[in-house]
């Protein structure tokens, strides 16, 4: 009797936690724990690093409709750094990403789609160097919970695509480092304490 009891009282207590976990969640990205990584080949010697900082960002994602979900993320174009100061210089004079005029680097999600255990398609318009253009990206769902520091719901994702630069009006020595870029971005996000409250 008493193992039937504690079946139902477990299966009810399955049943009122199902809609917690399954409702879509709108989270804050965190900047100061955010990079996008790219990566280009140097005539074909070496792939050479860079970053870029996240200045800002939300994620709204619903585990159970993922088609629901969404992600926006802007990037400080003035931050690029592959560890060179003169080529950091270059990289943002005017013929290259022009930071004078085009201080930011946008992404703003279009269709987001289920891709099996952990991961989902993403596509959306990336805006750099004031032209936009499709971009996807893979997403991988590192950890949805409770943040241990900030005791608020939150969540981490990293995501890979590869972009054509010239697309975006950045011809500027292809022939030494060739039109593809690598992106590599991974970023946490929570919901902030007022919001988290409140719900």
């Amino acid at each position: 009797m008493k193992t039937k009891l504690l079946a139902l009282a477990l299966s009810t207590m399955s049943l009122v936690a199902m809609p917690a976990l399954a409702e879509s969640v709108t989270y804050t990205v965190d900047p100061d724990h955010a990079q996008i990584h790219f990566t280009y080949s140097h005539m074909g010697f070496s792939h050479i690093t860079g970053a870029l900082n996240v200045s800002e960002g939300s994620v709204t994602y619903d585990p159970a409709k993922p088609a629901d979900s969404s992600v926006s993320i802007t990037a400080q174009m003035d931050s690029v750094n592959v560890g060179v100061p003169a080529m950091n210089d270059h990289l943002k004079a005017a013929d290259f990403f022009d930071v004078a005029n085009f201080p930011t680097a946008t992404f703003k999600s279009t269709k987001v789609e289920a891709a099996g255990e952990g991961k989902l398609n993403l596509t959306g318009d990336l805006t750099i160097h004031g032209k936009t253009q499709p971009a996807h990206f893979v997403v991988t769902i590192n950890k949805i919970g409770e943040h241990p520091m900030r005791k608020t719901p939150a969540a981490g994702f990293d995501a890979t695509g590869t972009i054509n630069r010239p697309d975006f009006g950045i011809e500027t020595y292809t022939m030494v480092t060739g039109p593809e870029i690598k992106l590599d971005i991974s970023f946490e996000a929570f919901v902030p304490k007022a919001e988290a409250k409140a719900e």
